[in-house]
């Protein structure tokens, strides 16, 4: 089937409202205040791994190869009883939590609530001011500075959404979880604060987003000549923590914005798999397929997220998959649907958000140390 969608570099950006401007605004000018010393701490971070590259040239190269990335699961329900699938196919845009009710973080985005602060304090207060609508505000996602096949930020979704380099220009940074009050921030044009914080942190750990690494690797990899369009599936990143935190601001038009869909590969064949491909085909961008994570049911780790995910991988398998199957995203999104359709059939578990967010924690179990799908 031939694309119908309008070519993507005919299509205008989206105007910004007043909220979305002043939010940007407020990010850019703290990271120009913070540039000058992140700029010093960059060339220490440099200089002291043996490094010859400036920090322009790094800098330049964060907004010549970073892609944004959103994950999110295909196939969860969203308040009106939708699958998140089938809201993007009538819809044709991506909404934030503040829109949709759900989240595969902490479910707080409501006025009052701990991520409503937490913007406040990252935006200036933008998004609080009187009249500003909850559609205003920002879409969460990651900067994909390594070409994870699994997104920035996997944590968050099975599948992800690629962007269109243009975008990065209405997109805000800060290194680790905004939830967490980081202190870094930038913009694609003043990234210095965000690069500092990457580079102090993979010093200081041996991981860079997500895999082992240091500070010398880091930079070969960021310098690297690619192809800014390509897309090739090398090995996942695995970045449960470890990431560049990007909020996107104005709307998100699939048609417009979105460069190419990364889906699980155990959606394949499923309702969720075909309404995303028929979305790729409707919009003309690229599906792409990931090597997925999956473990054997008796392979589900009792320590990384505790010892309630063991018994509950076995009570989601003995229900909803075929002796041999393993645990995989769909299987995991299959007990997620009955936990909100059928919420009696859970109850000796406890409270329904409860077992949500063990299921999300069963997933953390995949993405740490499932084993590639389609290996």
């Amino acid at each position: 089937m031939r694309p119908t969608a309008e070519p993507a570099a005919a299509q205008a950006a989206p105007a910004l409202t007043p909220a979305q401007s002043a939010a940007l605004a407020y990010v850019r000018a703290v990271a120009l205040r913070d540039r000058p010393a992140a700029l010093a701490a960059i060339a220490r971070a440099l200089a002291g791994s043996g490094v010859t590259h400036g920090p322009e040239l790094l800098i330049a190269a964060v907004g010549r190869h970073g892609r944004l990335t959103l994950n999110f699961h295909p196939d969860r329900l969203l308040a009106d009883g939708r699958t998140v699938a089938e809201a993007l196919a009538a819809e044709g845009v991506y909404r934030s939590q503040f829109e949709t009710g759900i989240s595969n973080g902490g479910l707080t985005a409501f006025p009052g609530g701990d991520r409503d602060r937490w913007e406040e304090s990252l935006f200036g207060g933008a998004y609080q001011a009187p009249g500003v609508p909850l559609a205003d505000r920002p879409k969460y996602g990651g900067l994909n500075l390594l070409d994870h096949p699994d997104g920035a930020c996997p944590r968050f979704g099975s599948c992800h959404l690629r962007l269109r380099p243009q975008v990065l220009a209405r997109a805000t940074f800060c290194f680790g979880d905004s939830h967490l009050g980081p202190r870094d921030l930038g913009t694609v044009d003043v990234f210095e604060p965000v690069l500092a914080a990457l580079l102090a942190a993979t010093d200081d750990t041996g991981i860079s987003l997500g895999v082992p690494g240091d500070v010398v690797s880091l930079a070969q990899s960021l310098l690297r000549r690619r192809e800014d369009a390509a897309w090739a599936p090398g090995a996942a990143g695995r970045a449960l923590d470890d990431y560049i935190e990007a909020q996107i601001h104005g709307e998100l038009s699939l048609a417009r914005d979105v460069e190419a869909m990364v889906v699980d590969p155990s959606f394949r064949g499923t309702e969720a798999g075909d309404i995303l491909a028929a979305l790729a085909r409707r919009h003309g961008f690229a599906l792409h397929w990931h090597a997925g994570f999956a473990l054997p049911v008796d392979r589900i780790d009792a320590d990384f997220r505790g010892p309630a995910i063991p018994p509950l991988a076995a009570r989601v398998h003995a229900e909803f998959a075929r002796p041999g199957d393993l645990v995989d995203a769909a299987l995991i999104g299959r007990a997620a649907a009955s936990v909100v359709r059928e919420p009696s059939r859970w109850a000796d578990r406890g409270p329904t958000q409860v077992t949500l967010q063990h299921l999300k924690q069963l997933w953390h179990v995949l993405v740490r140390f499932g084993a590639p799908r389609d290996a």
